[in-house]
């Protein structure tokens, strides 16, 4: 069983300066909760208990938001905010959260070496700090590529379909469907062109990994800026005849890396919440008219 997830957090979010400048973009709100808490409520939702998070420099907001702040629990208390209370204290209480350094920025594959030790031999989840996964079934994303790691064993990832015209922003699978949404997967290809494409299945920033990762990530020569690809190390694990599967997840991708897609984002979460969605579809109408 799977209990264990990694959550890389460690990049500047220079997409978002000034704004991140002094504040992570993983705690860059969403309607009123930071995109972090997401992800770690997502992955607490899909069975983990475990949560280990890359971090770099300028990110220890991440550990104090996971953290008690008794000051503001008594001053709350003092005032009979109770449910204020209440949700602040369940921040603290989601899962066992642990912290590590990402020293340098050399890509997505280094930050998930960070976990090595802290995994140990257990296969775990791996979930983007940037990206939120509105699940379209009431099963979260992880949980969905959970159980393919369950019927299956080995690594899986989690998949969207997307235009062609926008495959050059992921990775994107070569496979062949094994039922409804599964797919065994024979390659995959970083950020190719329309042309290159073997599909329009790109990897949707949810996996789930075996602890002989490592040893592929050890290998991988650092491709563009000097980072390491978790790709190419997934591709070079399939090469050595290592079954690997990717299932395409019911769930509604949200990047909330780049400016445009946070504020959509807001607008999405925003509608779903009845406190506030009658009116903020009226302001939306509202400006929306000639």
């Amino acid at each position: 069983m799977i209990t264990k997830a990694v959550i890389p957090a460690a990049g500047f979010g220079t997409r978002f300066l000034p704004a991140t400048k002094a504040s992570p973009k993983e705690m860059l709100p969403i309607v009123d909760t930071p995109v972090i808490q997401y992800v770690v409520e997502e992955a607490v939702a899909s069975g983990i208990t475990d949560i280990l998070m890359v971090i770099g420099k300028g990110k220890r907001t991440l550990e104090e938001h996971f953290d008690r702040s008794f000051e503001l629990e008594l001053e709350l208390e003092a005032k009979g905010k109770l449910k204020e209370l209440e949700k602040i204290r369940a921040i603290s209480k989601l899962a066992n959260i642990h912290f590590v350094w990402q020293r340098e920025m050399l890509g997505l594959g280094d930050a998930i070496r960070c976990a090595r030790h802290h995994v140990g031999n257990q296969p775990f989840a791996v979930l983007l700090g940037d990206t939120l996964m509105q699940s379209q079934s009431g099963v979260p994303a992880t949980r969905q590529i959970m159980e393919v790691h369950d019927r299956f064993g080995g690594c899986v990832v989690a998949l969207e379909e997307v235009p062609l015209d926008r495959v050059s922003r992921y990775g994107v699978i070569r496979g062949e469907l094994i039922d409804e949404r599964t797919y065994r997967v024979d390659d995959l290809i970083e950020k190719p062109t329309p042309a290159e494409a073997p599909s329009n299945l790109a990897v949707a920033s949810r996996y789930v990994l075996t602890p002989d990762i490592f040893s592929y990530i050890d290998a991988v020569k650092p491709g563009k800026g000097g980072e390491i690809q978790i790709t190419d190390a997934l591709r070079m694990r399939t090469a050595a005849h290592h079954p690997m599967h990717g299932y395409r997840v019911q769930a509604r991708r949200h990047d909330v890396g780049n400016t445009l897609d946070f504020i959509k984002t807001n607008i999405v979460y925003g509608l779903a919440r009845e406190d506030i969605a009658p009116a903020l579809g009226e302001f939306i109408r509202e400006i929306s008219r000639p």
